[in-house]
């Protein structure tokens, strides 16, 4: 087991490196227009997966994928040759499906647009169900005035039921 720094710091150096060939070195007319987004690595520093978008067809990006794995040995040994590791991790390449998950997360962005837009022309002309203001007031000084003179009432009926020490329901011996 490595270290997580170690092996975020080799994925970050693959990518670099594939990026790199893909770009200068690897001359299938079958590649894409390619964009490595990400390379993750395993703890044991033995399996490295490069995750790619291609920009174009379902046709295009079947062709980038054979071209891929048709150039992934090449690829390796200059992983191998530059990053200087004792093993050479091995290399799938994932085809990322970042552009179509922001293509569907744009699709319910606009759904939720529509439905609040409908909402919001339903609520127009309507009225609250309740009262007009459903939420708890503080109560005004007109109130507490009221409390009081309630509360004295009450203070009164207590005096009369106590006993004549004070103590309520006892008889004083």
């Amino acid at each position: 087991m490595v270290d997580a720094a170690r092996a975020r710091k080799l994925a970050d150096r693959i990518q670099q490196i594939v990026a790199e060939m893909l770009e200068r070195r690897i001359k299938d007319p079958r590649l894409g227009f390619v964009t490595v987004t990400d390379t993750r690595i395993t703890n044991d520093l033995r399996d490295a997966t490069v995750y790619y978008t291609v920009y174009g067809s379902d046709g295009e990006r079947a062709e980038t994928a054979a071209a891929l794995e048709s150039a992934k040995g090449v690829i390796r040994s200059e992983v191998g040759r530059k990053t200087g590791v004792r093993h050479t991790p091995s290399i799938t390449f994932v085809m990322d499906s970042l552009m179509e998950n922001a293509a569907h997360i744009d699709d319910l962005l606009a759904k939720a647009r529509a439905k609040d837009a409908e909402v919001a022309r339903a609520a127009q002309g309507a009225a609250p169900a309740g009262e007009a203001n459903p939420y708890r007031e503080p109560p005004s000084a007109e109130d507490l005035d009221e409390d009081e003179d309630e509360d004295e009432d009450l203070d009164d009926l207590g005096a009369a039921e106590d006993g004549e020490d004070g103590r309520s329901g006892r008889p004083s011996s």
